[in-house]
């Protein structure tokens, strides 16, 4: 769940997220860094943990963000050279994340680039991401190694992506054609669709407005709205609905 405590980055002296500095040492090592965004504090100290020991794998971690608003400030702190991405995440999701920014994005002398670390292997996600700007797309069943791998081939300008996934953005792209629209699922407002992912997942309405910022209240009106928008009578057909297309 989310923790806003984090929203500064990787604490420096006085606690700040660590300014930009150039990457290397001169030394002809690999060095790359990186900010992690995830809105589960146990996923991002378990991938500090893997990948963030810089004198063995070259990856320093230089700021932290659990949702959309810390991510941004965060990233423009820090100007990483990559930043591994979850693509749900409170606030309107990874795509806001890119979105919003798109300047250091296209900055031509020092690009900051996105990878998406995710739980989610749906194709509207993958499809999402990469239109938005990310340079790949991995599943979190990666191991630490082939994260560090692909974390230094995004900040070389690769585009990385787990070997199924490869796929739906090679379909969506090798065609002028849109990708399909799932009817049902377009009719849901962004808001509608963070909340439907957290029921599915378990949360309770509480924990959701926690994450989301909003009240208990419009928790319960946005439930009530995407089970009257779906015609689903109540959250564990709910769920079931959003396991089958793969959104939890």
């Amino acid at each position: 769940m989310s923790d806003p405590t984090e929203a500064n980055g990787t604490a420096g002296a006085g606690g700040a997220a660590r300014p930009a500095q150039p990457a290397g040492d001169g030394a002809g090592e690999r060095r790359v860094r990186v900010v992690l965004v995830d809105d589960h504090r146990m996923f991002r100290t378990g991938v500090q943990a893997e990948i963030g020991q810089t004198a063995e794998t070259g990856v320093e971690v230089v700021g932290e963000a659990a949702d959309v608003d810390q991510a941004v400030t965060v990233i423009t702190a820090t100007r990483p050279e990559v930043v591994l991405l979850d693509v749900h995440l409170p606030g309107g999701g990874g795509v806001e994340v890119l979105r919003r920014c798109a300047p250091l994005m296209s900055d031509t002398e020092r690009p900051v680039r996105f990878l998406a670390l995710s739980v989610s292997d749906a194709a509207e996600d993958v499809i999402g991401v990469i239109r938005g700007g990310a340079r790949g797309y991995v599943t979190k069943t990666i191991t630490g190694t082939d994260l560090v791998n692909s974390v230094f081939r995004v900040q070389e300008g690769d585009a990385v992506f787990s070997p199924r996934l490869a796929g739906f953005v090679l379909d969506a792209f090798a065609s002028t054609d849109a990708p399909p629209v799932d009817e049902d699922l377009d009719r849901l407002t962004q808001r509608e669709r963070e909340v439907l992912r957290l029921i599915a997942r378990g949360y309770a309405y509480k924990e959701i407005a926690k994450q989301l910022y909003i009240s208990v209240k419009t928790v319960e009106s946005h439930v009530s709205a995407v089970l009257r928008k779906l015609q689903l009578s109540n959250r564990h057909e709910l769920t079931r609905w959003a396991t089958a297309r793969r959104l939890v």
